[in-house]
């Protein structure tokens, strides 16, 4: 193997949006995340959506009051 190709490996800080800190080892810097394992909603057993350009309330408006009955009754009447 070559000697020198690898890149440095740096200890660094961890910071999430929520506000959550740790340190870890990586290649990069500094590190920013988003989402960690204490506020996303799997881990923490809350329902969040992370909704940044309105693809929910989109899906909710095209299709938020539709039910299966709804949709039954709607395929039944077209027989």
């Amino acid at each position: 193997m070559r000697a020198d190709i690898h890149p440095q490996y740096h200890q660094v800080d961890v910071r999430c949006a929520c506000g959550a800190t740790w340190k870890t080892r990586s290649t990069k810097k500094e590190l920013h995340l988003e989402i960690c394992s204490s506020c996303h909603p799997f881990f923490t057993g809350r329902q969040k959506l992370v909704d940044t350009e309105g693809r929910v309330e989109r899906f909710m408006k095209k299709y938020g009051k539709v039910t299966v009955e709804g949709r039954r009754q709607q395929q039944r009447t077209q027989r």
